[in-house]
């Protein structure tokens, strides 16, 4: 049975552009990137903190959103932020699939995972830990390191992924 879901919901989108992912696994790949408003992480390295209040930016509907990635050759539609995750990605990445796009997710993993993705880059915060339900789902782990400490502090969340990781 096929899912339903309303493509009028709206969630707030600070910027979508097409564009070459520029790190991880899947750098160099030609993608579609959905910056999705709202962020309760407040990383002090954060290069996008204009998306951090999400009554700043306009609600896009799911239709519209998809529209637009359409548009695009690549079939890959990253979902970043912000932290993405504040909202409830299930309608979006089912019309995305629905529409032929892989689904990747870029995310502190702070929140609880909604939505089906093809690919997670879970990047955990010192300051605001990723909840234990998202770690299995992670197919890449990507921690900003600071300080030496910090090195132990990502080898601690290596362990806590999945081998396929």
């Amino acid at each position: 049975m096929k899912k339903t879901f309303d493509i009028t919901t709206q969630i707030p989108v600070m910027e979508t552009f097409y564009t070459l992912q520029g790190e991880g696994f899947h750098s160099g790949k030609a993608a579609y990137f959905i910056r999705l408003a709202g962020c309760d992480v407040g990383c002090v390295w954060c290069d996008v903190k204009d998306s951090w209040d999400a009554n700043k930016h306009p609600p896009l509907s799911i239709h519209d959103i998809v529209h637009a990635a359409s548009y695009h050759p690549s079939k890959i539609a990253i979902v970043t932020g912000g932290e993405p995750l504040l909202h409830n990605l299930d309608a979006l990445t089912t019309a995305l699939h629905e529409a032929g796009f892989q689904t990747h997710l870029e995310t502190s993993g702070s929140s609880p995972l909604t939505g089906s993705w093809d690919w997670i880059c879970l990047s955990p915060k010192k300051f605001k830990a990723p909840l234990s339900d998202c770690l299995p789902y992670a197919s890449e782990l990507k921690v900003v390191v600071f300080n030496h400490s910090d090195f132990d502090w990502a080898e601690s969340y290596a362990k806590q992924v999945s081998t396929h990781c």
